[in-house]
């Protein structure tokens, strides 16, 4: 029981240095540490639903938390509503919404009920929680056309659950549209209806823009990736008083993890008193071909920001003198045969290999000199693309890798395509880390990574990061961990978050307009500084 409470207080000093920066760090992250560290599918959380129900919580009672939990985070957001519009459709997910509706006009809110399913085709739980709302006085009203006024200061869309799959049938679309054409905040019940929560993905062309999200007993997954993060808007949990660390895990999905930077971070590689540069690790990065310059060179900076204590650069000869007069700190050799490679593998403690790579005869003969190192090697841009072509390139010792949506399609071959990986992230990265074994990086909004050891999404990120060279700078981080000894699916996850929360932190101090991949070695020693302060 010690070894609990003394957990129990770890994690508390965590989250409390975490909410202690919060004039210089983003507000959104001490959301993003409130948030249940695992994340479910659909089925596993219906799983939990059904053995609470059979432990003796009836459904209803479920729902009634669940609407109360909803109409909590509406008050708390807009406490000077007056009328309220709720969307209900034909599962659980529109008995809520009865009951929300039902809670507003209890408190005194002018409310408005449109429903898109008959009522009397209503089951279980959903009816009784119509049945209630009708008995409390209030009345819905059929949806029937986009022309209906919407009387009202918030939405409430409980239109489509996490059971949505296919496209979305005539009626729901005019009802999405209306809503999101309607200009009102809305407050989505468990998902935004028209996103699938398996995925993220949308289930055609729409999807409610939900400015709050309220899930309950697991979170789902989908809610912080792929479109939904367009969607999704500031996300709330409630457990409804159901403990899922007691039930029975019968899915055989992988249970993801929400990478949380406060817990992550403890991982981070600290320095004793007595470090010296060689003990802090000797990243190598290959890349560069002609025009290509700064690929690697942005690598090296990152890598050099997050504590490497030596980087060299292997690039092409006519590249030495921009390299070393923009980073003096960078050892920059050039390169012409393999021999040459072999001398700097022999000083390393890990690789990076892509940054501006080509997929010429150069840059074939040095990923080939990497096919049977022992030492960890991360594998981005032109280096997967090689892969892609000529999988017997693929190095077999400890590797990362790292594609976006693009990259990873060509690595799975002509049955994947960019719409394809977008539509499925969680399958995309299961299928390529099956095929190529190591640690993948799927990146994009709400960024993967997985491995043998470990599932993790990260939840930061902005759309300023969309970039030329912000790639190289994540290789750079996670080059520089594997480079100070960190395992690979290790270095993988904290880099990606470390990345995506120092772009958060930068784009919180100068604004979303103009962040710069050169911007971005500074933010992480800002970051990474500022995390390792409020740990004294």
């Amino acid at each position: 029981m010690l070894h609990l409470v003394n957990d129990f207080v770890a994690d508390l000093r965590i989250f409390q240095k975490m909410r202690s920066t919060a004039v210089q760090l983003p507000g959104q992250w001490d959301n993003i540490e409130r948030l249940p560290a695992e994340l479910f599918t659909a089925q596993q959380v219906r799983d939990f639903d059904a053995q609470a129900i059979t432990a003796g919580t009836p459904g209803i009672v479920l729902m009634r938390r669940a609407a109360r939990a909803v109409f909590t985070a509406l008050l708390e957001h807009w406490p000077k509503a007056s009328q309220v519009c709720v969307f209900c459709g034909s599962g659980n997910n529109a008995g809520d919404g009865y009951l929300v509706a039902q809670l507003a006009a209890e408190r005194g809110l002018g409310v408005q009920v449109f429903e898109l399913a008959d009522s009397d085709r209503l089951q279980g739980d959903a009816a009784i929680a119509r049945q209630s709302l009708v008995d409390s006085g209030t009345a819905p009203s059929a949806w029937q056309d986009a022309d209906q006024p919407i009387k009202a200061d918030i939405i409430v869309d409980a239109l489509l659950g996490t059971g949505l799959k296919g496209e979305l049938r005539p009626a729901y679309h005019a009802a999405i549209t209306a809503i999101n054409a309607s200009g009102l905040p809305v407050i989505a019940v468990d998902i935004p209806s028209g996103i699938i929560s398996d995925t993220g993905a949308k289930a055609g062309e729409l999807a409610v823009v939900a400015d709050v999200t309220v899930s309950f007993i697991g979170l789902k997954r989908g809610l912080l990736t792929g479109s939904a993060v367009d969607h999704v808007g500031r996300l709330s949990f409630a457990n409804l008083d159901v403990d899922t660390a007691d039930l029975h895990r019968s899915s055989r999905d992988a249970v993801w993890q929400l990478g949380q930077l406060a817990s992550w971070f403890t991982h981070f590689p600290r320095r004793a008193n007595s470090a010296y540069k060689n003990k802090s690790g000797h990243l190598l990065i290959i890349g560069g071909d002609y025009g290509m310059a700064g690929a690697p060179l942005l690598s090296a900076m990152a890598a050099l920001r997050c504590g490497t204590g030596l980087v060299s650069v292997a690039t092409r000869p006519e590249h030495i003198s921009a390299v070393v007069s923009r980073a003096p700190d960078v050892m920059a050799v050039g390169i012409e045969k393999t021999a040459e490679l072999e001398k700097l593998l022999a000083r390393a403690s890990a690789v990076v290999v892509g940054p501006g790579l080509g997929t010429g005869p150069w840059a074939q003969q040095l990923l080939q000199q990497l096919r049977e190192l022992d030492m960890p090697v991360l594998i981005d841009a032109d280096a997967l693309n090689l892969i892609s072509e000529r999988d017997y390139f693929l190095p077999t010792g400890p590797r990362v890798l790292t594609p976006h949506s693009g990259e990873a399609a060509r690595l799975l071959g002509a049955d994947w395509d960019n719409n394809a990986v977008n539509n499925d992230r969680f399958a995309c990265i299961e299928t390529l880390r099956n095929r190529y074994g190591g640690s993948f990086v799927l990146k994009g909004a709400g960024s993967l990574v997985a491995s043998e050891q470990s599932h993790m999404l990260c939840p930061y990120g902005n759309p300023a990061m969309a970039t030329a060279g912000m790639g190289d700078i994540l290789s750079g981080v996670i080059g520089a961990l594997l480079a100070q000894g960190l395992a690979p699916n290790m270095a993988a996850e904290l880099g990606v978050l470390l990345h995506a929360a120092a772009a958060d932190q930068r784009v919180h101090l100068r604004g979303e307009h103009g962040l710069l991949a050169s911007d971005m070695p500074q933010a992480l020693q800002t970051l990474i500084n500022s995390l390792l302060k409020h740990e004294r």
